[in-house]
């Protein structure tokens, strides 16, 4: 266990949390194993990941029916289902939390993808989940949308921990941050203490170069002096992001007007690398994990990446490496046509819709087994998967 290179990279300051939750591995022990053997320090989940372990499985049949029996609609059978997996994975976590003071051990619930634009719906079910998770290791998760930047001010300034998701653009990441800020300012303005709050930005990054690399290809098919350089970015422009938005996070951090917050018994809000599979085959399979090691950061793997990871990774504070490199990468790209904002934008909307079909996939067939259950008022559950 001791060279198990999961628990070596907190040597260097980050937490590896695990992009995925399934309620068979919390009552199996599997989730228990993974927090004492590897070390995992958080878990994060979201609409695609509870469609494909509600709709794909039989862990939830018994909890749908009874629920079904006793009245609920599908949006309460989803948020039960849900809330309760997410109690008992931060129940489990709750030892770690506990003994790190509250700087690790998180479990994230996402609000409803549809509600990405709407500020009121947003914080309206944030709220109502966070009663209902009624934890102090809980993250609400919220994207970083223009509407979502008026939602994390106010749930901060609340005393509500929120995940920042679906962050691409180092642009937007310095509106998220500032957010959190003026999150805790306002509450500071209100007399309430800023203790016990946290908060993450979660930065995706492989998507970046499932869409960059393509135009950079054309590029570097077309021969020239901008060959050269579209090949020196290809494969580069998501963890040249991440260096940089660690450099971002360095100076509003350690900055005079967080300091004072810091005073006060604010944390900081730490950057998260989401998005870290490698969905190109030609890339190592902790391509984005490898370089993005460093202190104050957190790395959330799905479970393929995690066990590539324990297997034949090498830990070492990389993140501050090459910095200028980075910063010439993102900075020729405009050179090669390709305005970076634009991209992140793109990204952005993506990945809204990338999210709001699996919820509804996942809302017809809790809609399908609600109806089936009624129906079954007697006699054995038919498995219907």
């Amino acid at each position: 266990m001791k060279d198990n290179p999961l628990l070596k990279i907190q040597d260097f300051g980050q937490s590896i949390w695990l992009d995925f939750l399934r309620r068979k591995m919390i009552t199996s022990g599997e989730l228990q194993e993974l927090i004492e053997q590897d070390g995992l320090r958080g878990m994060t989940s979201n609409p695609s990941i509870f469609d494909k372990v509600i709709a794909g499985s039989h862990d939830y049949d018994e909890d749908i029916q009874a629920l079904a029996l006793a009245g609920k609609d599908i949006q309460e059978i989803y948020e039960a289902l849900t809330v309760k997996d997410i109690q008992d994975a931060a129940d489990l976590f709750r030892p770690l939390f506990d003994r790190l003071e509250g700087k690790d051990g998180f479990v994230s619930l996402e609000v409803n993808p549809h509600l990405a634009h709407d500020v009121k719906g947003t914080l309206t079910e944030a709220r109502r989940l966070w009663k209902e998770l009624n934890r102090p290791n809980v993250f609400i998760k919220v994207p970083a949308t223009k509407e979502g930047l008026t939602c994390i001010r106010r749930l901060i300034s609340e005393g509500i921990n929120v995940n920042v998701t679906l962050l691409f653009g180092l642009s937007r990441y310095r509106e998220v941050a500032l957010a959190y800020i003026l999150g805790l300012e306002d509450r500071v303005k209100a007399g309430k203490s800023l203790e016990g709050i946290s908060s993450v930005a979660s930065f995706f990054l492989s998507r970046i170069d499932v869409l960059v690399d393509p135009m950079l290809e054309k590029t570097m098919d077309s021969g020239g002096n901008k060959a050269s350089l579209s090949e020196k970015a290809h494969g580069q422009v998501a963890i040249a992001s991440a260096k940089e938005a660690y450099q971002m996070y360095k100076e509003i951090f350690g900055g005079e007007r967080f300091r004072k917050l810091q005073e006060k018994g604010a944390r900081p809000q730490k950057v998260l690398w989401a998005s870290t599979s490698t969905k190109n085959p030609n890339y190592p399979d902790i391509k984005y994990v490898e370089p993005l090691i460093g202190p104050q950061t957190i790395n959330t793997l799905p479970h393929e990446t995690l066990d590539a990871y324990r297997d034949h990774g090498d830990p070492a504070p990389r993140l501050e490496e090459n910095i200028e490199t980075a910063r010439e990468v993102l900075g020729r790209l405009p050179e090669l046509g390709i305005d970076i904002d634009q991209v992140t934008q793109r990204l952005e909307d993506e990945g809204i819709e990338k999210f709001n079909r699996p919820f509804d996939d996942l809302m017809a067939n809790l809609e399908k087994e609600r109806a089936a259950a009624l129906e079954e008022t007697v006699g054995p559950q038919v498995h219907r998967k």
